[in-house]
């Protein structure tokens, strides 16, 4: 299952775990990118120092390559662009914004850059700003979406680019891979799958929340703020989404959520928690090891893809 994206990162499958914020640690990281994958951490809004623990964590339990994600809007990101370099990670995928001006530090120090993005345009220019490669991610996926599907999204940017392109959203099976690479991508992120895996420490209401969820089951709210969040339905997305048809204030809004993803993946709060899922949920049904995912995902590819040509 060799493809330009393993080959780039130096890993078995092109298969990349999300770097998910408060669930993405060094647990889940290690157990994935052991497995044959590509584990992220997800720094989210966390300390720069946060971050190194978490990587030299990491390293603890796995020489294999494993990466950082980024989430640009953090406070803390310039400190956390320096420790990335200073720990000369694999690879750092990054979200919410544009991280041209730690691309040469992160180049220097010999890191894979590999940016998400949501729409041509943004690929395109970080192709020019020296990408390795990009997740195009479609709104299918869980937490902040943008508007195109994966399967729209994935063949425009893969035409528009030269560098390889990874599909994130909606994938939870070998199916869902083997579509990727019709539509042109070299490899895929997954986030949901892995949040209802045995490393994930993640509450179990959480992952049972994602388990015994059904196809129709998540809602994106903050549509009219700009900041579209997919999450599963709930007691609080309910009233969020209520109050956002009556013109509810970003504020009024905000104040609903504050702190909901913490008390959603520490204390399984599944009433007024942020349960963020992406519309796959409704086809996890247990909770496996990271490797055991894996592997699955690899046969079930292998067996659609046999024949194809379209890897090696």
């Amino acid at each position: 299952m060799q493809t330009e994206i393993t080959k780039l990162l130096g890993i078995q499958y092109p298969i990349i775990q999300g770097g998910m914020a408060w669930v993405a640690e060094h647990h889940l990281a290690a157990a994935v990118s052991e497995a044959g994958g590509l584990g992220l951490i997800g720094a989210a809004n966390a300390p720069a120092e946060w971050v190194r623990e978490q990587i030299r964590k990491a390293r603890e339990l796995t020489d294999k390559p494993f990466g950082v994600n980024i989430m640009l809007m953090s406070p803390y990101a310039d400190e956390v662009a320096q420790v990335v370099a200073e720990e000369k990670v694999k690879v750092v995928t990054t979200g919410a914004g544009n991280p041209g001006k730690y691309l040469e530090s992160w180049k220097n120090a010999g890191i894979r850059i590999i940016p998400v993005v949501a729409s041509v345009a943004m690929a395109k220019m970080m192709e020019r700003a020296g990408a390795d490669a990009v997740v195009a991610e479609g709104t299918e996926s869980g937490g902040h979406v943008g508007e195109t599907t994966t399967m729209v999204l994935v063949p425009q940017v893969a035409d528009a680019v030269k560098i390889p392109v990874i599909a994130a959203g909606g994938i939870a099976d070998g199916r869902g891979i083997a579509a990727a690479f019709m539509l042109g991508a070299k490899g895929v992120q997954l986030g949901t799958r892995f949040v209802a895996t045995k490393e994930a420490v993640v509450h179990e209401n959480y992952k049972q929340y994602i388990i015994k969820a059904k196809d129709i089951d998540t809602r994106v709210t903050g549509r009219s703020t700009g900041h579209p969040v997919r999450v599963l339905r709930n007691q609080i997305t309910n009233k969020y989404l209520e109050m956002e048809k009556q013109g509810a204030t970003f504020e009024e809004l905000e104040s609903l959520t504050v702190g909901g993803l913490r008390r959603a993946v520490q204390e399984g709060d599944t009433k007024t928690g942020s349960l963020m899922s992406g519309q796959i949920a409704g086809m996890i049904h247990d909770e496996p090891t990271c490797a055991e995912v894996i592997q699955r995902l690899v046969a079930e590819t292998d067996k659609l893809m046999k024949g194809t040509g379209m890897y090696e």
